[in-house]
């Protein structure tokens, strides 16, 4: 692997894992009975605590870098969310990180920053409800230059680093532009590229053996449009239907072929930090990303892809089927 951006990727990756402690420890915590209330509570913590430990990494390695992430402290510091702010103080501190709240507040809102021409963008939490169901989530963290994802570190926590089979360790995929895609466990404390396992997109050519990858959500894409497109092309393989960035990281990997993101309301625009890592750990693999019409993604407009519609991730040869498909469906 010839490695281009060796700081920031070793940076990245060092920094999500070390995230990916905080927000383990945190789902560990979570109760049947929490989860019967419907008690975003833990997420909320979990969510803050890993923005704070991924912003304090980024701005002590590339303190000139804005990072664009998805959390503000602002509602964190208000006096009815004391004991919030504490738990999050809690949390850093039980992975050997100690702050203050002017401090972890300082590193939650280092993630505030605007899009420039070189900046990261970071999801602290992909995939809330799965991280609440005791499921699937993903930390992700792109670096983008000039426009295009030149690195990205995706962690999956509950995702097995082997395809098919169980794991507890869980995966943490990572690229740069130009090096292919690789995953490495989540939990390591060293980290050498070279070490670490390829991974590719299904070699699958006919509609017969493809799989569709879905959100677990329909609020975040229309499952109707994507059982039409399905039935319509004779996809006959059951859905994998998961939370978070790890769509992408089993895309990345082959065990499914399609990944649609298709809208579920016109004026509604996909979020950066949803899909920058994903994208470039699936575009590595050797697959293909595009919105619902074909065009690219553009991550020069702020915090939103504001110039897509949805987003649709192949293998490579399944794109112009699925959107001439989508068309045709009326989903453009």
């Amino acid at each position: 692997m010839i490695l281009r951006l060796t700081e920031e990727l070793n940076v990245a990756v060092s920094a999500v894992r070390t995230a990916a402690k905080v927000c383990q420890a945190v789902q560990s915590q979570i109760t049947r009975d929490a989860m019967e209330k419907k008690d975003r509570s833990p997420v909320t913590i979990a969510d803050f605590a890993s923005q704070a430990v991924v912003c304090r990494a980024l701005a002590d390695a590339f303190p000139g870098d804005p990072v664009v992430g998805e959390e503000d402290s602002t509602e964190l510091q208000q006096p009815e969310n004391a004991a919030f702010l504490q738990r999050v103080l809690e949390e850093l501190g039980k992975i050997g990180i100690e702050a203050d709240a002017e401090t972890a507040c300082r590193w939650i809102d280092h993630g505030n920053g605007a899009s420039s021409s070189r900046f990261w963008t970071l999801d602290p939490i992909d995939g809330t409800k799965g991280f609440l169901r005791g499921q699937q989530y993903a930390i992700s963290l792109g670096l983008i230059i000039d426009g295009q994802i030149t690195v990205a570190a995706v962690g999956c926590p509950n995702l097995s680093i082997e395809a098919g089979k169980d794991s507890s360790g869980g995966s943490l995929f990572f690229a740069v532009r130009g090096g292919g895609a690789f995953v490495a466990p989540i939990d390591g404390d060293s980290f050498d590229p070279d070490s670490s396992t390829p991974v590719r997109v299904s070699g699958a050519t006919e509609w017969a053996d493809a799989r569709l990858c879905e959100s677990v959500e329909s609020g975040h894409s229309s499952h109707s449009r994507s059982a039409q497109v399905a039935q319509s092309l004779g996809i006959v393989k059951e859905s994998v239907r998961l939370d978070s960035q790890a769509k992408y990281a089993v895309v990345a990997r082959g065990e499914a072929d399609i990944y649609l993101r298709l809208p579920t309301r016109a004026d509604y625009r996909e979020k950066i930090w949803d899909h920058a890592g994903g994208v470039l750990v699936v575009e590595e693999a050797g697959g293909k990303i595009t919105d619902v019409a074909g065009r690219p993604l553009d991550f020069t407009r702020g915090k939103e892809l504001s110039e897509n519609r949805g987003v649709v991730v192949t293998s490579g040869p399944f794109h112009e089927g699925i959107l001439a498909a989508l068309k045709e469906a009326g989903v453009e």
